[in-house]
């Protein structure tokens, strides 16, 4: 069987982007390919001011391309480019126009109350006269819906804008107010990219000082398009103090370090609980974890909130804590969290 570019371009599919469980085909980084008996030479664009990615990247190209019968020697080029500031990494990734900083919330692994921090992050800063969205990115697990108490059905423009939700002074778009509560949201991987694109570049957002964006967990597909299709001002990690939690947070705080998306900082979630019956701190999940690793990262512990009846139970009624006792402490930790980041993102 002759070489062809196809067979070429399937091998370098499982090349993976440096921080990311995606293949340099689909990221759109292979630019051309070339075959002259036996030769391979193949041209990769990249935007990046980490020197290590595309090392890792020509790398691991070239054992691929030698792996592949017929091939006598394989060369890989790669074009590099300086990003623009806070665009991420993806060619194409712009700004929403109307809207000063996108913030995305994230972290490595799920459970330790992402969309918990997000909805009263968001919650927050309207409360300090910020316009402000909160744009659901969990395609398959979305929960801002259920968080905001509200299951009304998003409207369109006579421009094929899509018009969020309206909810406690905030702009709102999710899955969930697409789907009823017992519909899966069974998507392959293209569909996914589409969902998550017309989420952040067909809404009608207007004007906003703060988008936020409730990433599901992970460092997949939704992660990647969401750097290759908005520049991002920064990124917020949600871990819990124990060391499982703190690995996988350290994963997302790279992933974003590889697309030159800053960390902000990270928020320590389910910190400790105070008994509601003797008051006496308990440290559930072990304590420090988030304060250690902040500084291994070299960035601001932006909080540490703690495990909290009522705020669960406000989040189960479709009202964030914050917006429905601003006097508790947890409401007082998401006020300082919201101060920090206007101050870094004014």
């Amino acid at each position: 069987m002759s070489l062809s570019e196809e067979m070429v371009r399937e091998a370098l599919k499982s090349v993976k982007y440096p921080g990311f469980t995606r293949d340099i085909v689909s990221f759109g980084l292979v630019k051309s390919v070339d075959i002259d008996n036996g030769e391979v030479k193949v041209q990769i664009a990249l935007a990046t001011n980490d020197p290590n990615v595309p090392a890792a990247i020509k790398n691991d190209a070239e054992k691929v391309l030698l792996d592949i019968a017929g091939v006598q020697s394989a060369k890989v080029l790669i074009d590099i480019h300086a990003p623009p500031a806070g665009a991420g990494a993806g060619v194409g990734a712009a700004h929403i126009p109307g809207i000063k900083h996108v913030i995305a919330v994230a972290s490595g692994k799920g459970g330790v109350g992402k969309s918990t921090v997000a909805a009263n992050l968001a919650v927050a800063l309207e409360q300090t006269k910020a316009r402000v969205g909160l744009c659901d990115c969990d395609i398959y697990g979305p929960s801002i819906s259920l968080m905001f108490g509200t299951r009304e059905r998003p409207m369109a423009t006579d421009e094929n804008k899509i018009v969020p939700i309206e909810q406690y002074g905030l702009r709102l778009m999710s899955m969930g107010f697409l789907l009823d509560d017992t519909s899966p949201a069974i998507l392959r991987g293209p569909m996914v990219t589409r969902y998550t694109q017309q989420f952040l570049r067909q809404v009608d957002w207007g004007e906003l000082d703060y988008l936020i964006l409730d990433l599901p967990p992970g460092t997949g597909d939704i992660q990647l398009t969401i750097v290759q299709t908005v520049a991002l001002s920064g990124a917020i990690i949600v871990t819990t103090p124990q060391e499982v939690a703190l690995i996988d947070a350290r994963k997302a705080a790279t992933m974003f370090e590889k697309v030159n998306v800053p960390v902000l900082g990270l928020v320590e979630n389910m910190s400790y609980f105070v008994s509601p019956s003797d008051h006496k701190r308990y440290d559930i999940f072990g304590s420090g974890g988030g304060e250690r690793e902040a500084k291994r990262l070299r960035v601001p512990l932006l909080g540490q909130i703690p495990i909290d009846i009522a705020t669960r139970e406000a989040g189960d009624r479709g009202m964030p804590i914050v917006g429905e006792d601003r006097a508790s402490a947890v409401a007082a930790e998401f006020a300082k969290i919201a101060r920090r980041i206007q101050e870094t993102l004014p």
